[in-house]
């Protein structure tokens, strides 16, 4: 099992709480555990971090392959299961166009396909106007998570220290 990161995890990150410059011990903890198998974006969230051009996208190309992980065999009928839920779960049609052409249709696909946690900011809604990545992980049976309570339940700690 490994975390899969939805793109405003890196983006809140960068933008808000652990910034590229103020607080590298976070990134540095996304490689690390990347490498060890335990956190990984997928294809679709690089590209939409990958698309901003900014500070974020520069380090997210360093990253190399490995990191945004591409969709395998095993997501193909992944993605239709998730696709099968969504138009089953009481959305209007615009919620579900929408939700089967971002990343977050995706995301959910490959976590459901590795059986893998969904980390993301988003919390579940009560609207039929917008899918919600956490509504589709309770639909299907996915574990979904905040940023802080991965952090969290992998023992993360960013000490100070001197500055580089």
């Amino acid at each position: 099992m490994a975390y899969l990161l939805d793109a405003n995890v890196f983006i809140a990150a960068k933008n808000l709480h652990y910034g590229l410059d103020f607080c590298p011990a976070f990134w540095n903890r996304l490689i690390q555990q990347n490498a060890g198998g335990r956190v990984f974006g997928i294809e679709k969230v690089g590209d939409e971090v990958l698309a901003v051009a900014d500070e974020l996208s520069a380090w997210a190309v360093g990253l190399g392959d490995g990191f945004f992980l591409r969709p395998d065999a095993k997501a193909f009928p992944s993605l239709a299961a998730v696709s099968a839920w969504a138009n089953t779960a009481g959305y209007e049609m615009a919620a579900i166009s929408t939700f089967l052409q971002v990343a977050d249709y995706y995301l959910v696909a490959q976590a459901h396909a590795g059986g893998h946690t969904v980390v993301t900011h988003e919390v579940p809604g009560a609207s039929r106007k917008k899918i919600k990545i956490p509504d589709a992980c309770i639909g299907l049976g996915i574990k979904c998570v905040s940023p802080y309570e991965m952090l969290w339940t992998e023992r993360a700690r960013f000490v100070l220290g001197p500055r580089p």
